[in-house]
């Protein structure tokens, strides 16, 4: 059955070529095709269109009408084709991303900027959250997760980076409290946690194949941020678990330092997006420039 778009097409067609058999023939459909489908066409408007006769075939006065509303329709269904056409070679329109609080402040969104700044009809639009997101109810283009699964119907994605943790303390705290040199001394010391859980429950969670693989105590304080957890850190109110990358300038400047260096998890970032036949270019740039820029910066931060 032909749609909407099909009937209006046999419509014009029939009245540049005076004809319902000539337009066939432009169509490559037989001349009582193009009949009914101008008479389903005149059935959904309920109105006559044509004057037919065995010599002639004219517009009537609502087919003048009509023609003038087609015509309209297909040069804005045709400017609306180029446009997606444009889209999909020379990023444009929002772009719009979520990812997690720390990392999208620091990295993510100075990085994506960067990538905007080259496109004069490109924009941003960022959100920054640590709860699981839903891309597609939600209408982002793209979500940077951090340790994300592939498991979600409809979802598809590419690691741009890796997030590798670490110990961290101020040299005050550990002066006050002593340096650990065994993993089961950090229970008896003040766990910073990062965790959206009620529980001060403090776990941590480790490669090392000679240590278990999941450390436990009881937390000091807990927040859901990790600047905030960096900072306590800094201040001297305990021991967190914080990524090289955020901890690194600190460890530079003296504010912080690593009391007990284990191989502490790596969690891959990804980029995830949802599935789609046809890729917006701003979404498959955003991940191209992510994947090349992110782990330089995440580098250089480490050895900052």
């Amino acid at each position: 059955m032909l749609d909407a778009q099909s009937l209006v097409t046999i419509f014009l067609a029939s009245v540049d070529t005076g004809s319902f058999a000539a337009a066939g023939r432009k169509l490559n459909l037989s001349r009582s095709s193009v009949g009914k489908a101008i008479g389903r066409l005149e059935d959904d408007l309920g109105v006559r269109l044509f004057h037919r006769s065995t010599r002639q075939l004219g517009l009537s006065e609502d087919g003048h009408i009509f023609l003038e509303h087609a015509k309209r329709a297909q040069a804005e269904l045709e400017v609306a084709k180029q446009i997606f056409a444009s889209s999909r070679e020379v990023p444009a329109g929002v772009l719009r991303v979520s990812a997690p609080s720390a990392l999208g402040r620091h990295a993510i969104g100075p990085l994506l900027m960067d990538m905007v700044s080259r496109y004069p009809d490109l924009k941003l639009s960022l959100s920054l959250t640590d709860r699981p997101i839903d891309l597609i109810d939600e209408g982002y283009d793209m979500s940077i997760r951090i340790g994300a699964s592939l498991d979600t119907i409809g979802i598809v994605g590419r690691k741009i980076g890796m997030q590798r943790m670490g110990l961290y303390a101020a040299p005050a705290y550990l002066v006050a409290h002593g340096v650990p040199s065994r993993v089961d001394e950090l229970e008896e010391h003040q766990m910073l946690v990062y965790s959206k859980e009620r529980s001060l429950r403090w776990r941590m969670s480790t490669d090392a194949p000679a240590v278990r693989g999941l450390i436990t105590g009881v937390g000091k304080a807990r927040f859901d941020d990790f600047d905030l957890l960096a900072d306590s850190a800094i201040r001297g109110h305990g021991i967190a678990s914080l990524p090289h990358w955020l901890a690194g300038p600190h460890v530079v400047s003296g504010a912080l330092v690593e009391p007990l260096t284990i191989p502490c998890r790596a969690y891959d970032i990804m980029a995830l997006w949802p599935q789609s036949e046809f890729l917006p270019a701003r979404t498959r740039a955003a991940i191209d420039h992510l994947a090349q820029a992110l782990p330089p910066f995440l580098a250089e931060r480490i050895a900052a």
